[in-house]
């Protein structure tokens, strides 16, 4: 029979609370009393106090719950990811906490959103989701702490990030200097329906994702810049954030009838996937087409990416502590870190005639 905490007060002799002891306080008890409290407990079936109610008590879970739109495989094979997640969880570790990811559909998704209601965690950290997903409303309507990688949370939530456009800012007039007119540009959420296709983006205002958005923005305000028209640049949607996709949303670019000279792509494993879209066509990377990336992932230096640097781990340290043991001055949870153009050989000039 299954067996409870009184009736196992009740068969040694002792009161409920010495029988919690034996779990929670063995040092309350003497080795004896507790393993005569144990052995009872096993031969009645009673498996100990539960943990989730022990952990509400103390008014601590001891784990972040952390949201992505994506696969749970995404966490574990994405380079990007493992850092960030890497940086959150030395954190969490610092603070005898772990980790529950949580990943969700990018569309509705009721099971997913029943795991974020019923998620027993000390707060949320949000990672990769899109600012109108139906789990952001959820969380907040929980009242636990929240922190943001990418954007604002909510009020009073918690943000570590970076300059977006700045970053990509950086990135375009670099390629402006080197002669660059025909560009074009591919990054995944540019679009809501996630198919890999060419699209047609009036301003990077119309794009629904907080970091397409930002990115696409730096890149037009630095071709403003240099006097070359948002109109002439070409865009391309990928399904998701995927070598594969950056590879297939390049042909499309490609193989159009006055391709690009330069391709700028908002993250490393797109602009990997460019690259292979290159060799396959018999086109140098530098040479005959231009190619930048965002984030620095360590294959991005040993392709000879021209990339933007961001602080992966760093920013996933930050995340955590902002949550697990926050500033007392709400100014101070609002943190920005700082970019980097590294300029490898996927950039040179604009090949002549091709401007």
């Amino acid at each position: 029979m299954g067996g409870t905490l009184q009736t196992i007060a009740d068969a040694v002799g002792v009161s409920r609370s010495t029988v919690s002891n034996a779990y929670s306080r063995p040092d309350q008890l003497s080795p004896e009393l507790r393993e005569r409290i144990l052995e009872t407990a096993r031969r009645l079936g009673y498996s100990g106090p539960n943990p989730t109610a022990r952990s509400l008590r103390r008014g601590r879970v001891g784990a972040i719950g952390v949201l992505f739109t994506a696969t749970m495989s995404y966490a574990f094979t994405d380079p990007y990811a493992v850092q960030f997640l890497r940086g959150l969880s030395e954190a969490a570790e610092r603070h005898d906490s772990g980790l529950l990811l949580l990943p969700l559909s990018p569309g509705d998704d009721e099971a997913g959103m029943n795991a974020v209601r019923n998620a027993v965690v000390d707060g949320f950290c949000i990672y990769c989701v899109p600012e109108w997903h139906r789990s952001l409303p959820v969380i907040r309507a929980r009242r636990l702490p929240i922190v943001s990688g990418e954007h604002d949370g909510g009020r009073n939530a918690a943000c570590v990030g970076i300059d977006e456009a700045a970053a990509t800012r950086a990135a375009g007039e670099h390629l402006a200097r080197l002669g660059h007119r025909r560009i074009a540009v591919i990054g995944d959420w540019l679009t809501v329906d996630r198919q890999t296709r060419p699209v047609t983006i009036a301003a990077p205002g119309d794009v629904p994702y907080y970091v397409s958005r930002e990115r696409l923005r730096g890149y037009h305000d630095a071709f403003a810049a240099a006097g070359i028209a948002w109109t002439d640049v070409s865009t391309a949607n990928a399904a998701d954030n995927s070598r594969e996709a950056g590879a297939t949303a390049a042909a499309y670019l490609l193989d159009c009838a006055h391709p690009p000279t330069a391709v700028l792509a908002l993250t490393d494993l797109l602009a990997l996937g460019v690259l292979d879209a290159l060799a396959a066509r018999g086109l140098r990377a530098g040479h005959d087409v231009s190619v930048v990336g965002f984030d620095d992932i360590p294959e991005a230096g040993a392709a000879g990416l021209t990339t933007i640097r961001q602080p992966a781990i760093e920013r996933g340290r930050i995340a955590g502590g902002l949550l697990l043991d926050p500033p007392a001055d709400p100014a101070d949870r609002q943190v920005v870190l700082p970019t980097e153009l590294i300029v490898r050989a996927s950039t040179g000039p604009s090949p002549t005639g091709r401007t």
